[in-house]
């Protein structure tokens, strides 16, 4: 089966720390294509990740609080 990437967005922010601010879809859980499934914190801006594909969410490649860079793969969606 096909996996989709949830990765972090070119922001247009830049040198402002990006975080995983948490998680709001638990691993295994099916989701649909746009639904909300991490939250990321970039400075004082907060942006809801969406799902860009309908499925399971199989994979949380970072925890909350962790550092991440634009373009980082957050997640894995089994379409």
């Amino acid at each position: 089966m096909p996996y989709h990437e949830i990765t972090v967005p070119e922001l247009g922010i830049d040198d402002v720390p990006i975080t995983v601010s948490c998680w709001l879809t638990k691993r295994g859980a099916r989701v649909s294509r746009g639904e909300p499934i991490v939250e990321i914190l970039a400075g004082a801006a907060t942006v809801d990740l969406p799902s860009p594909a309908e499925g399971v969410l199989v994979e949380r490649l970072v925890c909350e609080d962790e550092p991440i860079q634009t373009g980082q793969t957050l997640a894995l969606i089994e379409s």
